[in-house]
């Protein structure tokens, strides 16, 4: 490797550690006390002219990509509430931006959420100025990744799976589970996957690398990939480090990888259905499946900044988020599954079978991202999310 080529590597891991450690301050582990804040807004006056989001790239959509696909114009012409959106592509991106301060609104999963209400930079939404609320799935309305101690942070927003994407030419079956990115060996097409594999590039893809030696190594003990004590941790951290052998790319931009798979030689991967969704639309030989392991997914909420410059067009936004053609035209966008129900019945975009094929049915098998604490519930003492960011970083590092 050229000193060019050396000092970029390590400028690059500098910046992602700096950013790393940004995304976990700003606060302490999740708790579960509920912080103290500003008291919670008990009427919604006339907007401000605009309203400023964190989103996952495609979560917030007003036609450019797809005039098809507008859920920000009509809001903006009925409210008079401008949308600006800033895409993030990790969580810890996401935690990072709200430390920073400035937006309104921040679409977060649950590996960010309780440690935005834990940090302070979040604050409580009143349920009551959100007439749609009533409509959220029951499953969701007081999931502890947006509620403590009964206090209501954010408004659920979508939920999926983190699904494993392949491309069919390289497989004769479908594969039926994660050991094809975790695992050296020869695919259908004859070629290996060492250089044709994916992981994600963020610090909670460790709870993927559990979730595969839940099933595949049950001495270890593991009963929850985001409860894991210093041996099993360390387990999975070898996994990984088998892993990197074979890595194309550590992914955390969702449009590379799908330029990975289209021309860069890559046939298998963790991914979001969003990513399969646009790839098969374009005629790609790609196609996604629930490995046997199981898989792990995303409950996204849209919370509140704790010092929202535009809180007025904030809920008015919070309620538009709900209703049902938002929901159904995202879930059809994004390949998941709508925080409403009522969205799942007569969207075009959707189709009758959407929702069952995006995976509502399976809710209970998705073990959805959360911030690893230390004090855990299935054993008492965990790994803290801290050593998961930095030991992550020393993987993709190769140390």
């Amino acid at each position: 490797m050229s000193s060019k080529s050396i000092l970029l590597k390590v400028l690059a891991l500098v910046a992602i550690l700096s950013m790393a450690l940004a995304a976990c301050g700003g606060g302490g582990e999740p708790t579960a006390e509920a912080p103290t804040g500003p008291a919670m807004m008990t009427e919604i006056g006339e907007g401000e002219g605009e309203v400023s989001i964190v989103a996952w790239p495609g979560y917030i959509e007003r036609g450019e990509t797809d005039p098809a696909y507008d859920w920000v114009t009509q809001f903006e012409a009925d409210t008079g509430c401008k949308v600006t959106v800033k895409s993030a592509a990790t969580s810890d991106e996401m935690v990072a931006l709200m430390n920073e301060g400035g937006f309104d609104l921040v679409t977060a999963s649950g590996d960010a959420s309780n440690r935005l209400i834990a940090g302070g930079k979040v604050q409580p939404v009143n349920t009551n100025l959100i007439p749609s609320w009533s409509t959220v799935d029951e499953r969701l309305q007081n999931a502890p990744w947006h509620t403590v101690d009964g206090v209501h942070y954010g408004v659920p927003y979508q939920w999926g799976p983190n699904v494993l994407m392949y491309n069919t030419n390289a497989f004769s079956t479908p594969p039926d589970s994660w050991n094809v990115v975790f695992e050296e060996q020869t695919f259908s097409d004859g070629q290996s996957n060492k250089g044709r594999v994916q992981a994600y590039d963020g610090p909670i893809y460790i709870a993927d690398a559990a979730l595969y030696l839940m099933a595949t190594r049950p001495e270890l003990g593991i009963s929850d990939p985001y409860e894991l004590n210093r041996d099993q941790f360390n387990a999975a951290l070898d996994l990984l480090r088998g892993q990197r052998e074979l890595i194309n790319r550590y992914w955390h931009d969702a449009f590379i990888q799908m330029d990975d798979f289209k021309n860069e030689g890559v046939v298998a991967s963790g991914s979001w259905p969003f990513q399969v969704n646009l790839l098969a639309f374009e005629g790609q030989p790609i196609a996604s499946v629930f490995p046997k392991e199981g898989v792990t997914g995303w409950a996204d909420t849209t919370m509140m900044h704790v010092e929202a410059p535009h809180p007025n067009c904030a809920y008015k936004w919070l309620e538009w988020s709900l209703n049902p053609k938002l929901q159904g035209d995202l879930a059809a966008w994004f390949g998941s599954v709508p925080a409403v129900p009522a969205a799942c019945d007569g969207n075009e975009l959707l189709g009758p079978e959407g929702c069952k094929t995006n995976g509502i049915d399976n809710f209970d098998q998705v073990h959805f991202w959360r911030t690893p604490v230390t004090q855990c519930e299935s054993q008492g003492e965990c790994v803290p999310y801290h050593e998961w960011v930095t030991n992550y970083i020393a993987v993709i590092g190769g140390r």
